[in-house]
């Protein structure tokens, strides 16, 4: 019983010091952040989506009116 418990610790020590894999795992994390932020974003009511084509659209007159004068 003591040499389980023995053995048992020093793979639980060796286990918890391994670092192997972790950055995938905090990137899976971020990524699974952010679609629930898109996810949340663009499936509102739409106000986000209203806003971004006004935003393109006041952008697109303001370079045509820009380069329509040159």
């Amino acid at each position: 019983m003591n040499k389980f418990y023995c053995n048992t610790m020093a793979f639980l020590a060796t286990y918890k010091k391994d670092e192997r894999g972790v950055t995938a795992i905090e990137y899976g994390l971020i990524a699974v952040a952010m679609a629930v932020a898109l996810t949340a974003a663009f499936a509102s009511d739409g106000n986000l989506m209203t806003a971004l084509n006004a935003a393109f659209a006041l952008i697109t007159t303001n370079l045509t009116s820009m380069t329509a004068g040159t």
